[in-house]
């Protein structure tokens, strides 16, 4: 049987492709097991931190998680190396937190989840390593979190995505074109609206935290 030239096409593209990207790709063809071990190891985490940032719902940031390895597994003989393999991977799980938005705000109505965990006890502290800081610094740290989460929240999605794929993720200013399917300029307009927008939202933290209560030293 003669070969495509889409089938040439894409063999090329891989042949400039990152080596490990190549492997993996070709081994998740192929059907090896340790294949897709190594592809959970290596995006697994990435991909739950970059959905639980579009989202802020970690049971449906791990949805989302879980559909985009399906489409992956599924997809991985489409995938024509025309970006990263992190690029396409990011491509679609931007996409499923998409969608995952839509069907929130169209079905699902508040619950309360009693056994749950708390969602604040499952944030930024589940990807940020342990840096022995001391108990102040720790306190500071997380508050500091805190406000820039919560700010994120507040910001429309198109602008938190750009904000979180290049200040969060740093990916490059290509990469995210690739990812959101817009052209460069559109990214380097979101994300400086999506920097203006949060950094607003900070200054408006600020001044509507209350002031700190000072207490005069005793004398000795």
């Amino acid at each position: 049987m003669a070969t495509s030239i889409l089938d040439l096409s894409a063999q090329k593209a891989l042949d400039g492709a990152d080596s490990d990207d190549v492997r993996l790709v070709e081994a998740l063809r192929a059907g090896a097991a340790l294949a897709y071990e190594e592809l959970l190891s290596r995006f697994q985490q990435p991909v739950y931190a970059l959905a639980l940032r579009l989202l802020d719902d970690p049971s449906e940031s791990a949805d989302v998680v879980q559909e985009v390895f399906l489409k992956v597994f599924r997809n991985i003989g489409a995938f024509r190396a025309q970006s990263s393999l992190k690029t396409w991977i990011y491509r679609i799980t931007v996409n499923e937190a998409h969608n995952a938005r839509r069907w929130f705000f169209r079905h699902r109505r508040r619950e309360v989840e009693l056994d749950s965990e708390p969602a604040e006890a499952r944030n930024w502290k589940d990807v940020i390593p342990d840096s022995c800081i001391s108990p102040f610094e720790a306190a500071f740290e997380h508050e500091q979190h805190v406000m820039i989460e919560a700010a994120l929240e507040k910001l429309s999605p198109i602008f938190r995505e750009a904000v979180v794929l290049r200040d969060i993720t740093d990916m490059s200013y290509e990469e995210i074109a690739e990812v959101l399917g817009v052209s460069l300029g559109t990214v380097k307009s979101r994300i400086l609206r999506g920097r203006e927008a949060l950094r607003a939202e900070l200054v408006g933290s600020l001044k509507d935290r209350p002031a700190p209560r000072l207490v005069p030293k005793t004398a000795e």
